[in-house]
Formats: C-alpha cells, sequence, structure tokens
C-alpha cells in the first residue's frame, strides 16, 4: 500500500488527514484547520485556502505563482489555545526554503467557528 504523507505533520496519509479537509469535510477544531491550510500553502490549493479564510478578511485572490518559489519543509505546532467555543487560536512556526535560503515564518493565528465550520480570521506575524 502506498502512503502519500500529509504535509501537516501528523504522520497520517494525506487523503485520510487534511486531502479529507480539501475535499469538503468540516475541520473539527482549529488545529485541524490549521493543518490544512498549511498542507493546502504546500500543494497549491488556493480554493481551499481562500474558502477557509472568513469572509469579512479574505483576499480577493492568493499570489500562488509567487509563493511556488517557496519550498515547505515542516510545520510545528506550538500551542492551540480554545478562548471560547467559537474561537481559538493556534501558534505555528512553518519552516521553508526559499531562494536556496532557510527561514521561517511564526505566527500566532485566530480562528473562528461559524455554522458548523471554522474559518482563520487573521495572525500576528513574529
Amino acid at each position: 500500500m502506498n502512503i502519500d504523507p500529509c504535509p501537516c505533520g501528523t504522520g497520517r496519509d494525506y487523503a485520510r488527514c487534511c486531502g479529507a479537509l480539501h475535499e469538503g469535510a468540516p475541520a473539527a477544531d482549529a488545529e485541524a484547520l490549521m493543518r490544512s491550510r498549511y498542507s493546502a500553502y504546500v500543494r497549491g490549493r488556493e480554493a481551499y485556502l481562500l474558502s477557509s479564510w472568513h469572509p469579512s478578511t479574505r483576499p480577493a485572490a492568493l499570489d500562488m505563482a509567487g509563493m511556488a518559489k517557496t519550498k515547505w519543509l515542516r510545520l510545528q505546532i506550538k500551542a492551540h489555545r480554545v478562548i471560547d467555543a467559537d474561537h481559538a487560536e493556534v501558534d505555528f512556526v512553518a519552516r521553508f526554503i526559499e531562494a536556496g535560503r532557510h527561514g521561517q515564518m511564526t505566527e500566532r493565528s485566530r480562528f473562528v467557528h461559524e455554522d458548523g465550520r471554522w474559518y482563520y480570521v487573521d495572525g500576528d506575524v513574529a
């Protein structure tokens, strides 16, 4: 059996992990949505990124062609804080290579739960 490891770092098969969310399944919590969004960046899934972004802060489009130069290496979840039933935060570090240089993005992301789905609202990049 061939396993397609999920980019989010859970060690699970992509189809049973973030792939299911990319195909429309709702995320169980904000951390699962964060992981699926990271996987969407790795796999160039712009439509999923936009649909999982809250309408109040969603951009009209993303520059996925410009992001193609970035090779995402690893996601590390530092913290998942449930604020209340409909709000949560996830602190993460995403490591990458761009233009031959290693880098990392550190962010505290905010999420909201509406109509049975979690959405990315915004984040503070450190």
